[in-house]
């Protein structure tokens, strides 16, 4: 079962976020599978003890046809089943199985919910149902699930693992490290354990230490997949790309189920793409639309989808933003490109988040621009384009990620383009009044954190303290620039540093994206890790600095920052070294500070 994780921007907390670096999907998961052979094996064991004739076979064929990987005859025999006996809970439970191994979500956890409340000392059914909760990011539900197995089974290793996973989900990692370490006590040979446990420490930061975990899970078992995969997590965030595509490369080659593959695929992507291999990389970025990620979402548009090679001529083209708010303005880096493709007869359709709809009106007039909406239905994340009646006038139609394929297969192929966003005038007037009135310059803009706290994002961004240095640049006015509720780093500030950071007024700067884009406009400088609002910056031309991490995907191997060619970069050269680059970062706005007095 893959992690929860955001492949496509489908929460709230999805649409604040930035384009940082993508985390890998750390395959630390519930053990145990639907229809496993040991699943299988036991049930098979509970209908051969069936005294009712006329059930016993069809749980048998139900049974037979799972463990030749046919589920849809599997289901087929348990509904069956169902027809004779609708409170049999071994049916239901092999229906949940077939359901699961479908795609179909919600129907498979209703069919579990059955057998349980049929079968309420059939443990395993718990464990399957939290197993599959977790999958869909139904974290709480899960670890309920998971302790009423552990309760009944609190010597099964299976059980600590998949409640380590759960509770390692919810933010509580140390609790999830000590469930794991008991666990091992009793078990030390379970190499499931020692790969989910380092995972729960590379969430803390301790990435040396979690190798450490991955390679004695490979030592316990060398052809498991999950923790070559792993591994090479690790490797990237040290600093070592090829090191990692090798153990992604190797753990595919073994094999591993087709979701935990499609999971693999997509890590490799981001892989080729930091290598700075684009063409194969974008190629294989398509993962991310796999149906077998839960969280995948599914657009609505009754139209061709186009493709690489397409002629765009002359055409009607629909572009949909997707995943999280900066990726969407970080891939609109291809739009200006898309629009010399369509021609003067051609037109361009673009449905992105809400707030950066004007942003958008005003960088490309010629097209429609409007917001996309997102839902959720079947269990599964739908996203459609409301301000558009219907797709009758649209010839094609495509992910706005997708076009890099295209227009973006090498370094090359990024121009050196000023900016592709476009802010408002007058606004950006209005805040070079405002600051120059409040501030003597240089005025420098902040960013040193995402909305999204949990550990696998967190792990992206220093933590503040390290910014002492930079905060103690003499003849800097900071301006606060991150969205969200930072008053307390503000304060720290002051009270530790006597360094003020002055907040705007009279913006929402996690609303007002198209006024946050002007302001970026009117100060000398933004600094700042790659959310949202730094993406903005870059796109609308204003001065940025990058603090980026190793591995980084969106680098794309390159020593400059080809997306917004006047940026900056920086970079540690191994995972959470920020002392060395904060220095840096510190040394050159000194310069920067001299040069402008």
């Amino acid at each position: 079962m893959s992690r929860p994780g955001q492949t496509s921007a489908v929460s709230q907390t999805a649409l604040e976020a930035g384009a940082v670096a993508t985390p890998p999907r750390l395959s630390a998961e519930a053990m145990g599978r639907s229809g496993s052979s040991e699943a299988l094996a036991k049930l098979d064991a509970a209908v051969a003890e069936l005294r009712a004739i006329a059930i016993q076979p069809l749980l048998q064929a139900s049974i037979n046809a799972l463990n030749s990987g046919d589920a849809q005859t599997g289901a087929e025999w348990a509904i069956k089943t169902l027809e004779k006996d609708e409170r049999n809970g071994l049916a239901w439970y092999l229906l949940a199985f077939a359901r699961e191994a479908a795609g179909d979500f919600v129907s498979s956890i209703r069919c579990y919910e059955s057998a349980l409340s049929l079968l309420p000392d059939h443990a395993e059914v718990a464990n399957d149902l939290g197993r599959l909760a977790f999958r869909m990011g139904m974290v709480e539900q899960a670890e309920k699930l998971f302790r009423h197995f552990v309760d009944r089974h609190p010597f099964n290793p299976e059980g600590a693992n998949n409640l380590a996973c759960a509770v390692r989900d919810m933010g509580r990692h140390d609790e999830a490290a000590a469930i794991l370490k008991d666990a091992l006590l009793a078990n030390p040979e379970v190499p499931m354990m020692w790969n989910t446990l380092g995972t729960v420490v590379t969430e803390q930061g301790e990435v040396h230490t979690a190798r450490v975990f991955f390679e004695e899970a490979l030592r316990l078992d060398p052809v498991f997949a999950k923790a070559r995969y792993n591994r090479g997590n690790t490797r990237l965030a040290l600093g070592d790309v090829a090191g990692a595509l090798e153990d992604c490369e190797a753990a595919m080659a073994l094999k591993p189920p087709e979701g935990e593959r499609q999971m693999m695929q997509l890590a490799r992507s981001t892989i080729l793409i930091a290598d700075g291999r684009l063409a194969d990389g974008w190629d294989a970025y398509e993962a991310r639309l796999d149906p077998q990620f839960a969280d995948v979402t599914q657009f609505m548009v009754d139209r061709p989808r186009w493709a690489p090679g397409d002629d765009l001529a002359g055409k009607s083209l629909l572009v949909i933003g997707e995943q999280g708010l900066g990726d969407e303005v970080l891939f609109a880096n291809t739009l200006p490109d898309v629009v010399k493709a369509l021609g003067p007869d051609g037109r361009l359709s673009i449905a992105v988040e809400k707030r950066l709809v004007p942003l958008f009106e005003r960088s490309f007039p010629g097209a429609r621009v409007g917001a996309h909406a997102t839902f959720s239905a079947g269990g599964r994340s739908v996203r459609l384009t409301p301000f558009l009646e219907d797709h009758a006038d649209i010839d094609l139609w495509t992910p706005i990620g997708s076009l890099l394929r295209e227009f973006r297969r090498s370094p090359e192929a990024f121009p050196l383009r000023d900016r592709y966003l476009i802010p408002d005038p007058a606004r950006v007037a209005h805040w070079r009044a405002v600051v120059e009135q409040a501030l003597p310059g240089p005025r420098v803009g902040l960013l040193w954190k995402s909305l999204i706290k949990a550990g696998a994002r967190s792990r992206y961004f220093s933590p503040f303290e390290q910014w002492e240095t930079v905060l103690r640049t003499p003849g800097v006015a900071f301006v606060n620039l991150q969205y969200g509720d930072c008053a307390e780093e503000i304060e720290q500030a002051e009270r530790e540093l006597g360094v003020s950071i002055w907040t705007p007024p009279g913006i929402d700067l996690k609303a007002d994206l198209d006024d946050v884009a002007a302001l970026t406009c009117a100060l000398d400088l933004t600094i700042g890790f790659s959310n949202a609002t730094l993406n903005l910056a870059g796109a609308c031309g204003a001065p940025t600095w990058l603090i980026s991490t190793p591995g980084a995907w969106p680098r794309l191997g390159a020593d400059r920052y080809l997306w917004y060619p006047q940026t900056r970069l920086y970079a540690p050269s191994a995972f959470g070294e920020w002392a060395g680059v904060m220095q840096a970062v510190a040394d050159d706005l000194a310069a920067f500070a001299a040069a402008e007095h």
